[in-house]
């Protein structure tokens, strides 16, 4: 047996993800990729980059003393490799390599801006493999802060992935046209009609916080009848009532709703009546693409 420990970095719109994994090599069996640690810290990008333009001072600031953070704790935990990958809000900031510059003077990180089409391509590759099943068809939907990867999956293939603008934040700062809704529906549809059967899988951390309370047991799916009622229950309720009565962070409380939406309209468009929530998303993926030798 080989113990390795690799590290991923994931600069969202709505919060920075540091994931420690281990990566457990046997003779005889399939490597395991074993969580070791995540820290998550809550500077919202998108809220600059959706209204203004740009990455503020402040928020420019905060990245690169989290990134100094995030390399101390990748050195003392004995990760010997990384990678940095910056999404939809780092994409759009007029202002990206001064704040790329930053932050590899200050920590030595370098971050790569990755697009949509490769945010899909490194989800899709997160070892899924326990859930789908060879007889059916899935949608996996990623949801950020600013953009939702949609893949299909059918007899067990990668069929087809699209990055859309539809983000939590944007739609917080009201920033995603219409257009931009029906876009996605016509996608969705358009590759859901030929395919039976199609259950959706679910990753982001909104999804995840929605399993939990839930109280399923992990690997059984939501309903689409209670995810709606959820997120009835939610609209309802106001910021600081979800903050006090659900234990949500106040970074979290806000999007929450907005993120239901997204799942929800996805389950309606492709037919699907359940969503799986296997708790997986881009930093699982960076850090099987490293071990792959893909990043």
């Amino acid at each position: 047996m080989k113990l390795h420990k690799y590290a991923a970095i994931d600069i969202g719109s709505n919060g920075v993800r540091l994931l420690i994994s281990n990566v457990i090599e046997f003779k005889k069996k399939e490597t395991q990729f074993k969580k070791s640690s995540l820290v998550r810290v809550p500077i919202r990008l998108g809220a600059d980059v959706f209204t203004t333009g740009k990455v503020s001072k402040n928020n420019e600031d905060r990245i690169c003393d989290a990134m100094q953070a995030f390399k101390l704790l990748m050195k003392v935990h004995g990760v010997e490799k990384y990678k940095a990958c910056a999404t939809s809000a780092m994409r759009e900031a007029e202002n990206k390599n001064e704040v790329l510059d930053c932050v590899y003077k200050r920590s030595g990180v370098q971050i790569d801006i990755i697009d949509g089409k490769t945010e899909a391509e490194i989800i899709s590759s997160t070892d899924l493999s326990q859930l789908i099943k060879n007889d059916k068809s899935y949608l996996y939907v990623d949801v950020g802060g600013g953009s939702t990867e949609f893949t299909f999956f059918s007899e067990g293939k990668l069929m087809d992935s699209k990055s859309f603008r539809l983000g939590t934040v944007r739609l917080l700062n009201n920033n995603v046209p219409e257009s931009v809704w029906d876009d996605a529906k016509k996608w969705v549809k358009q590759r859901s009609k030929d395919l039976s059967q199609i259950s959706l899988i679910g990753s982001g951390g909104n999804i995840n916080k929605i399993f939990k309370i839930s109280g399923k047991v992990e690997g059984k799916p939501l309903s689409y009848v209670y995810l709606n009622s959820y997120y009835n229950f939610l609209k309802q309720m106001t910021y600081n009532e979800r903050i006090s009565e659900l234990d949500l962070n106040p970074d979290r409380a806000d999007v929450i709703v907005h993120a239901s939406k997204i799942y929800l309209s996805a389950m309606k468009w492709s037919g699907a009546k359940k969503i799986y929530v296997p708790k997986i998303g881009l930093s699982d993926g960076i850090i099987k693409s490293l071990y792959l030798g893909k990043l």
